[in-house]
């Protein structure tokens, strides 16, 4: 950067960019990128439907290609496959390598455009999926063409688009962790929180607790029985007691059910919990407390199923590192960029855990992620493209 009261400039293999001259490209393919993200979102993709992702996918590749990108596609059975794309010239050390993390499946199913349109009103551009994340997909795209244009794609970009996110990632995941680990830097294109970036995201965690009790007949032969459901609200008054606010841990029992009639001692009771904590070492802490649960009444048994799904992405000195890289830049644009933690895992929660810096929340502006009113903001795009852009030019 130049000396304070100048507009920072990236030089980049002798190309000197003014942020913003990057601004001023990110506004002039502002149209381009609408239709890019009302392409992607018009494609419905819901995680749970394999051929509706791939769909989404080529359109993605194909996108990836028209920009010169090395494509390789991960063939999935049971989810949509996932999409790597490559571009700049090849590095020869993690160092010069830059991994651009998202996803393109969604919580909505496919039908969705007939009672919420991808449409402009107002300043917003609405629909299912366009803040979480087809935009910061878009985002990306545009940030690669300005930079290549530019001639100043100076290191390997690679951009790792993922099919099952929403659900856990559970086929993605050893691809992003195998892909990261060839990277010096990740930056993950899920929305922005507000207008800050995210430094800190808390892990999370799902359990499925099923307790076998003794059917009998309420009045008849009411000692015979052993209510399930009894039992299993001792577990959840325990499990409960879990959450510590102070430490950033919490432990919610969201569903539960059981029994079949009112006059039958229920045989069978059942709960689902999710977990969330900040630190990466309350994962195993909660992990080896449920896995110590017993019941009261040995007549029943229980079978506990599940684990922690995401490690915290703690708030290290290597992402700060980043964060302030980014602030700097962003006041060249007149933006105050602020951080934030929040309790809502992401990818980058995984390549976190492996000690490598990242970044997120670098997508859209906007709101109602999983929400009827989901958006984005119109004006925040430029904006935050072209700082998108300079990132990846520093």
């Amino acid at each position: 950067m130049e000396g304070s009261g100048e507009v920072t400039k990236l030089a980049t293999f002798g190309v000197t960019i003014p942020m913003r001259a990057l601004l001023a490209g990110a506004r002039r393919k502002e149209q381009g990128q609408l239709e890019l993200i009302r392409e992607l979102v018009v494609a419905e993709s819901p995680s749970d439907d394999k051929a509706a992702v791939d769909a989404c996918m080529a359109l993605a590749a194909a996108h990836a290609r028209s920009l010169g990108g090395r494509v390789k596609v991960h063939r999935q059975r049971e989810f949509g496959n996932v999409l790597e794309a490559r571009f700049g010239a090849k590095a020869k050390s993690s160092a010069g390598r830059v991994l651009l993390l998202g996803h393109l499946d969604t919580v909505w199913p496919v039908g969705t455009l007939k009672t919420m349109p991808c449409k402009l009103s107002g300043g917003r551009m609405s629909g299912p999926g366009v803040l979480d994340m087809k935009a910061g997909v878009a985002m990306a795209f545009t940030a690669i063409e300005m930079l290549a244009e530019a001639g100043a794609l100076n290191k390997e970009i690679v951009l790792l688009l993922n099919p099952d996110e929403e659900v856990g990632s559970p086929v993605s995941r050893p691809i992003t962790e195998r892909v990261a680990e060839e990277c010096g830097t990740v930056y993950v294109l899920e929305a922005a929180h507000g207008l800050a970036y995210k430094t800190a995201r808390k892990g999370t965690g799902n359990w499925r607790i099923a307790v076998q009790g003794v059917a009998a007949h309420a009045g008849l032969d009411f000692e015979k029985g052993a209510n399930a459901l009894v039992e299993l609200a001792r577990i959840i008054e325990t499990v409960s007691s879990w959450t510590d606010l102070k430490r950033g841990i919490t432990v919610s029992v969201g569903v539960a059910g059981g029994g079949t009639k009112s006059n039958v001692v229920p045989a069978e009771a059942w709960a689902e919990v999710d977990a969330r904590m900040v630190r990466r070492a309350d994962g195993p802490r909660l992990e080896k407390k449920f896995a110590g649960l017993k019941v009261k009444d040995k007549r029943c048994s229980l079978v506990v199923t599940g684990g922690v799904n995401r490690p915290p992405m703690e708030r290290t000195r290597s992402t700060v590192r980043l964060y302030k890289q980014a602030q700097a830049l962003a006041a060249e644009l007149g933006i105050a960029l602020s951080e934030a933690a929040v309790g809502g895992a992401s990818d980058g929660n995984f390549t976190s855990a492996l000690g490598l810096p990242t970044l997120d929340g670098m997508g859209a502006v906007g709101e109602g992620a999983h929400a009827r009113h989901e958006s984005i903001l119109v004006d925040q795009l430029a904006p935050r493209t072209a700082l998108l852009a300079g990132l990846l030019a520093r």
